[in-house]
């Protein structure tokens, strides 16, 4: 079992050029899922937008972002979160608690379209976490 805490950026519209450039500087594997892929572009300017991707470099470097949704205010300082993802969902649960517990709920953290449990809340102090707890058998 195991948990990993990486960066998550946001972008307005150009998160695969990013996450492209990353790709050239720090090399690895590049995933990219749109709006439209995952089948939640709400609005049909969302389709071609970056739902998620994943930049999983050499030497263990883990990146993720996404677009915001065409109507979603992106702003400077808020363009970023932690992730904390795995199997472990005792563990998660427990972290999931620990923030939620003097910050705010975003998502509730249960059952999405891809399988896995996930939430986002804020701390205490703004900060936006994601939590991501791998579907058992994944």
């Amino acid at each position: 079992m195991s948990v990993i805490l990486n960066p998550y950026l946001s972008f307005n519209n150009t998160a695969r050029a990013a996450m492209e450039l990353y790709q050239s500087i720090f090399g690895g594997e590049l995933a990219i899922s749109t709006f439209g892929d995952m089948g939640m572009a709400e609005n049909p300017a969302d389709t071609d937008r970056v739902m998620h991707a994943m930049l999983t470099g050499d030497n263990g470097l883990v990146l993720m972002a996404s677009d915001n949704a065409t109507e979603a205010e992106l702003i400077s300082g808020t363009d970023f979160s932690i992730s904390l993802s795995g199997d472990d969902d005792a563990l998660l649960r427990g972290y999931w608690a620990k923030l939620t517990a003097s910050g705010d709920v975003v998502v509730p953290l249960e059952t999405a379209p891809w399988g896995d449990s996930f939430g986002m809340c804020k701390d205490a102090f703004g900060i936006t976490w994601m939590v991501n707890i791998t579907a058992a058998g994944a």
